[in-house]
């Protein structure tokens, strides 16, 4: 098999990184993932003081004491590694044309996803959404073998989840109204969307559990593409009956081959088991030595790009807020498939 591209060129000259928030994702992401590619964290603020100058002692940055004093540094690019309410109002507060990565999802509904692509657009703001599943060395390397024709025309898209996930470590969503789709899913959607393009419609339904307190925990999605290609998407987060039968894959077929890929990361979070990619394209299949795994170098990755536009390197910004703005719709279209009354059966005449 050829050599798949599963990385993102550095910047020459990577830029001073300012983090907003200082929870499990940056500790067990951001960080991490920022210091093996290089790149310089300037500091931190969080509305937990004490919480971001652990962070900052931790890891030898600064810790700022206020939002305004994070936001006026120059030269930076900004990481808004902070729950969806909040992402407007630090926006608001960046610099005119400041380089600024938005953690996902882009607000908690559609209209908060519109307030926030006007705020950039009316400070020119160089705004990506952490999409970062776009940059797991795996989904990098299946993009590559997609553009090369590897497999023909793509026509099957499965995403199959049973999982045992720890809804817990996320303080934030306890009492949100929307968990799966908005917070976990949109991964795959936003994916899905990277390859196939816009989808026609969706038919969705996502629901709760009774052995859980979170709202949403399981959904089925049928992503309309046409007569030519078949998508669909089975999530199940409440699968606590041991790793045996658990699962965390995609399968993607095409005229000419497929791929089948595990997501390991979500497998035992955060600690996980190991990202594989295998591609069949007539001859067997094959397993591709992975560069990395989506946690955590994928976040490496994505914050490569954006510096690369940040510094003129590159010209267009991949899951930039314009492109982002899409899959939250799409998003949108999900939850309100899931509130619409399903087509009744017809009754025994």
């Amino acid at each position: 098999m050829i050599e798949l591209a599963q990385s993102w060129p550095r910047p020459a000259r990577p830029l001073p990184i300012v983090i907003f928030g200082a929870g499990s994702i940056v500790t067990d992401a951001h960080l991490p993932a920022y210091a093996a590619a290089g790149f310089p964290v300037r500091g931190i603020y969080d509305p937990d003081l004490a919480k971001a100058r652990a962070q900052a002692d931790r890891h030898g940055v600064r810790a700022f004491d206020t939002a305004a004093e994070a936001a006026a540094q120059k030269g930076v690019v900004f990481d808004l590694a902070t729950p969806p309410a909040a992402h407007a109002g630090i926006l608001a507060q960046l610099p005119e044309g400041a380089p600024v990565l938005i953690q996902k999802p882009m607000g908690g509904d559609l209209a908060e996803a519109t307030e926030i692509l006007q705020i950039c657009r009316a400070r020119k703001l160089k705004a990506a959404v952490n999409f970062q599943l776009r940059f797991a060395p795996m989904m990098l390397a299946l993009k590559d073998a997609i553009d090369r024709n590897l497999l023909g025309e793509v026509v099957d898209f499965d995403v199959w989840i049973a999982l045992d996930t720890p809804w817990g470590l996320w303080e934030f969503l306890r009492d949100l109204p929307r968990v799966e789709i908005l917070l976990h899913s949109i991964h795959y959607l936003d994916f899905i969307r990277s390859i196939l393009g816009e989808p026609q419609g969706v038919h969705a339904k996502t629901l709760g559990h009774p052995n859980d307190t979170t709202s949403n925990t399981r959904t089925a999605a049928i992503l309309d593409y046409g007569d030519r290609v078949r998508c669909a998407l089975s999530i199940n987060h409440n699968h606590a009956f041991g790793r045996k039968h658990q699962a965390c894959e995609f399968r993607i077929c095409g005229t000419k081959g497929a791929a089948y890929l595990q997501l390991g990361v979500n497998l035992d979070y955060p600690k996980g088991e190991p990202d594989i990619l295998e591609i069949n394209t007539g001859d067997g299949w094959k397993t591709v030595p992975l560069q990395g795994s989506w946690f955590t170098e994928s976040f490496g990755h994505r914050m490569a790009q954006l510096q690369r536009v940040a510094t003129g390197e590159e010209s267009v910004l991949v899951s930039g807020v314009e492109d982002a703005w899409h899959t939250m719709a799409l998003v949108e279209a999900c939850y309100a498939s899931s509130a619409a009354p399903a087509t009744p059966l017809a009754r025994k005449p």
